[in-house]
């Protein structure tokens, strides 16, 4: 799969799930206006990768080795990726010019076994360095 395109992706009516670890998590600020008007399930998860808060009121996951906590959000429909694309300052069709690209990852279940795949928003970890991210060895992110 490639940063923008995935499984049932411009099929509206098909259910989809993203993995979601700072400030779209439920008790977080924007999940209520960007997630909840189409959540409906929800669960704690893992995803690969590191955690990084960048001191901007968010954090970001890099694709390195480690384990980021979070929750997997199962949508009603596909529209609720471009609310959270915008959000993400994720631009489909240029890529190069987004803050976080949409990536199509592995997700698992608290214990670390495989759970499914679910689209995450990532950042490069030349991306986290330019904006000072500091790297969150426990994989937990939250604004409190």
């Amino acid at each position: 799969m490639t940063a923008s395109q995935g499984p049932g992706e411009g099929n509206h009516k098909i259910t989809c799930q993203v993995f979601v670890y700072g400030t779209l998590k439920p008790g977080e600020k924007a999940f209520r206006r960007f997630c909840e008007p189409y959540i409906i399930d929800q669960q704690e998860a893992l995803a690969p990768g590191r955690l990084y808060d960048l001191s901007l009121g968010y954090p970001a996951l890099t694709l390195e080795a480690g384990w980021v906590e979070g929750t997997l959000l199962t949508f009603s429909n596909t529209a609720a990726l471009t609310k959270l694309d915008e959000f993400e300052s994720f631009y489909p069709d240029h890529p190069q010019d987004s803050e976080y690209l949409r990536v199509w990852h592995a997700i698992y279940a608290p214990d670390q076994t495989f759970l499914t795949h679910a689209w995450a928003y990532a950042m490069t970890r030349e991306q986290v360095e330019g904006l000072g991210g500091q790297w969150l060895p426990d994989g937990r992110w939250s604004s409190s």
